[in-house]
């Protein structure tokens, strides 16, 4: 019987070392050497961003993938609003191809820091945020920990077609101007075809943000100040430019018809656009978006004079993420060190100016202004684009930041008039944030 079964075991183990040698021969390769040459597994990371690739994104990654070959990254677009930011959160959660996340305002990264999706970086120490990006970066703390790194300045604006305002003999506004001269203002620039006003979406709540930052989301007594008298008045104005004045798009033609607001003040057809740096990359890229008139800044404007403790929106943003689901997150931080110190220079010329110190400040200036410095009036560009100003970053709970946009909404398609609006916004605000 041995001689029957001695020889059929033996082949059994023979083969089961071949293999065994086979593997350990493979796992070897992965980590060591074939012929001199490193086989080393690539990490590939994806970082997920709302600026579309060709402006900018896509050199950067370029650049890091020729620097990095042990270490390739995949840039993802998804669009900066509920449905994008839903995608990116369900990717997330489900830990399928995101390692890395762009955060473009305080409540939809305090979502994540819950949802348990982003790392943790305070313990980092090899990096020190506070002092590479400067004290605008403690706005985007969250319970006195970073779970993002703040890479770029923040900086919203009203753009001017400086043309037309020399046309219709109207000064380049004062930082301090209010909604009563904005209102005034677009009221002398409005013409058939040319609206005096209009806001990108992300703009449109600036003033009532910073109103709100600057007297507190509470009241002394735990009240909420989502009812507060500043925000209707500045509500009754901007109502009264879309139904009296025309001055400013309906706001339900401008939700229905997806008004590409950009692209219209580039081809004149609004003298003001309340908007952010993002379309710096469409106005200096003359060739799709081809204009002759010299663009001016102005502040956001506050809604009274009487207000002391406006602040503005600005301040440092495009928090980096590290996903704490993500499977190489030392490979991701390492690229988040790097995009931020530099890495990054190529988004300048679309607006994106570098916040860390290690950057050169006038090289992203020179690059956002490269081949097309007549197209911009210098000292206003000094004043408001790269001036210093009290800036805040909104930390409101995403749902209470929701139930007031359907409240304003319902006021701006006359389904409900002010009193009713201020009234609601304040009793689900103050459910809410308790």
């Amino acid at each position: 019987m041995k001689k029957k079964w001695y020889p059929a075991v033996l082949s059994v183990l023979l083969a089961g070392t071949m293999l065994a040698g086979c593997g350990s021969s493979g796992s070897n390769d992965a980590q060591g050497s074939t012929n001199g040459q490193s086989t080393k597994e690539k990490i590939k990371l994806t970082l997920w961003g709302a600026v579309p690739a060709e402006a900018g994104p896509q050199t950067v990654i370029d650049n890091w993938n020729k620097e990095n070959p042990d270490i390739q990254v995949e840039y993802i677009r998804y669009v900066n609003d509920d449905a994008g930011n839903l995608k990116l959160d369900t990717a997330l959660m489900t830990n399928q191809n995101a390692d890395l996340y762009m955060n473009y305002d305080l409540p939809h990264l305090q979502k994540r820091v819950d949802a348990g999706v982003a790392l943790e970086l305070s313990a980092k120490t090899d990096y020190d945020i506070d002092s590479q990006i400067g004290q605008d970066a403690a706005l985007w703390k969250i319970n006195d920990k970073y779970y993002g790194m703040p890479t770029k300045k923040n900086m919203s604006f009203v753009w001017l077609n400086k043309d037309m305002l020399d046309a219709a003999d109207l000064p380049i506004p004062a930082v301090d101007w209010t909604w009563s001269d904005l209102e005034e203002y677009a009221k002398k620039l409005t013409k058939p075809d040319v609206y005096g006003l209009l806001q990108a979406e992300s703009s449109f709540t600036a003033t009532m943000d910073g109103t709100l930052a600057g007297m507190g989301v509470k009241q002394t007594d735990g009240t909420s100040n989502f009812g507060n008298d500043l925000w209707k008045q500045q509500l009754e104005i901007l109502h009264n430019m879309m139904f009296v004045d025309k001055s400013t798009p309906e706001y339900g033609e401008q939700l229905t018809s997806k008004m590409p607001v950009d692209t219209m003040f580039l081809q004149g057809q609004t003298a003001m656009l309340s908007a952010g740096e993002f379309i710096f990359r469409n106005a200096n890229n003359l060739k799709d978006y081809p204009h002759d008139f010299k663009t001016a800044f102005a502040a956001i404007p506050r809604v009274n004079k009487d207000q002391t403790d406006y602040k503005y929106p600005g301040g440092v943003g495009d928090v980096l993420s590290v996903s704490a689901k993500s499977k190489n997150q030392d490979a991701a931080w390492e690229f988040a060190k790097w995009y931020a110190d530099g890495g990054m220079l190529p988004m300048a010329s679309g607006g994106r100016i570098p916040a860390s110190k290690s950057v050169d400040s006038k090289e992203a200036m020179s690059l956002l202004l490269k081949g097309v410095e007549d197209k911009y009036d210098t000292d206003s560009m000094n004043n408001i684009v790269f001036g210093k100003f009290p800036s805040f970053q909104l930390n409101v709970p995403q749902q209470a930041v929701d139930a007031r946009k359907e409240e304003y909404e319902k006021y701006f398609l006359n389904k409900q008039d002010i009193d009713t609006t201020m009234k609601n916004m304040q009793t689900r605000s103050q459910q809410l944030l308790k």
